[in-house]
């Protein structure tokens, strides 16, 4: 479980990194926050390419971000957007490769949406632990 402070400045930071969005075609930035089990929380944004199915999405560029430091477990994850909206569904199944039924938070730019889980957003998950 998270704290109320973790959970602030995860939100936080999700809002804080939107303003670095690379968001040319839809103008649609979304911010990413993953807290990591040491505390530390890694960030990224979605990056948009003239080649449609090439843009990556904020949450799966916060994973990488992560993988590559070295992090491997993700305690919750926060993603601020215009209008508090949801990951897309290859965003999900992503997040289930390093995090379980963890806390999801959806804010718009001011903090405002609402608070869910993973396992609510990816119900009958497909996880590592499926595979033996």
């Amino acid at each position: 479980m998270i704290n109320e402070e973790q959970r602030t400045t995860l939100i936080q930071a999700a809002i804080a990194i939107r303003a670095k969005a690379y968001v040319p075609y839809s103008n649609y930035p979304v911010g990413a926050a993953l807290l990591m089990e040491d505390g530390t929380i890694v960030t990224g944004v979605n990056v948009e390419n003239s080649s449609y199915g090439l843009t990556i999405c904020a949450e799966r560029t916060a994973v990488t971000k992560a993988i590559t430091a070295g992090y491997r477990k993700i305690l919750a994850v926060a993603v601020a957007t215009d209008n508090a909206g949801s990951p897309c569904g290859a965003c999900r199944q992503v997040l289930t490769e390093f995090a379980r039924d963890v806390p999801v938070y959806l804010v718009d730019g001011s903090g405002n949406g609402r608070d869910t889980t993973l396992y609510t957003l990816l119900p009958d998950h497909f996880g590592p632990e499926h595979l033996g």
